[in-house]
This record gives structure tokens, sequence and C-alpha cells, in this order.
């Protein structure tokens, strides 16, 4: 063994270190096609994580739409209450006790409003989160 025996070692270990820095390399790029695959592979992870959800959770459904129809319901109903105060105050002598009601009222169904939102958003908008959220993202992250 010479000099670049002693450096390098057998053949053996020659490839080695070539096949070493090859997956070194290639790990160092990371191409649009394995971008693509890598995205690929996480939405149909996500995507069956979910529906192993949905099935273990499948008795709680009847509960989930419960609460989610009487927190509906409330909002609606303190929204409802808030426009009938106002419209009942135009006709009252002293209209301020109704409408301060009718603001206090609309005031709490407005802080409801993010809960609302996201109710109507998993229940109606759950298939297409996906794109809502990538646009979000485009449009208020400045990423193009």
């Amino acid at each position: 063994m010479g000099f670049f025996g002693k450096i390098f070692g057998t053949e053996a270990a020659l490839q080695g270190v070539v096949s070493g820095v090859t997956r070194g390399l290639d790990a160092l790029v990371y191409t649009d096609e394995e971008k693509a695959g890598d995205a690929a592979k996480d939405r149909s992870e996500a995507r069956k994580m979910v529906v192993e959800w949905m099935a273990s959770t499948q008795g709680q459904s009847l509960a989930r739409r419960l609460l989610a129809l009487i927190i509906t319901a409330v909002w609606l109903l303190q929204y409802l209450t808030s426009m009938a105060l106002d419209l009942v105050a135009i006709w009252e002598v002293n209209p301020v006790n109704l409408q301060l009601a009718s603001s206090v009222i609309g005031e709490r169904a407005g802080a409801m409003n993010g809960a609302m939102m996201l109710i109507l958003g998993f229940y109606f908008a759950a298939p297409h989160m996906g794109d809502i959220a990538k646009a979000a993202l485009l449009k208020f992250g400045g990423k193009s």
C-alpha cells in the first residue's frame, strides 16, 4: 500500500467515502419533485389521520352536533333579541334602557363570532380548508 492506499484505505472504504459524499450532496439539494412527493405524502398521512380520528370518535358525533347546534342557537338568539330590542325602542317613550340592553346583548353575540365561524367552517368548509388556508397564507402572509 502506497501513500494513497494509506489515505484512502481499501477500495471498499473509498466507495463508502464516495457514496457518503454523494448522499450528503444529494441531501443538500431539495428538488421540486422531492418537495411535491413529500407534500403529497404529508397530505395523505393527514387525511388518513382525520379518517381514523372520525372512525374512533364516531360515537361522539351526535354530541358534537348537539353542542354546535346549541351554540348556534344561543348566538342567533342573541342577535335576534338585540334586533328586536332596537325595533321596540323606536316606539318606546324612554328607549335608553332598551337600547342599552340591545347593545350589551349585541356585544355578547359579537364576542361569539369567532366560535361561530369555527363551527360553520368545521361543518361546511372542512373539505376545502386546505385551499382556504393556502389562500389566506398567500393573502395575509405576503408569500407568493
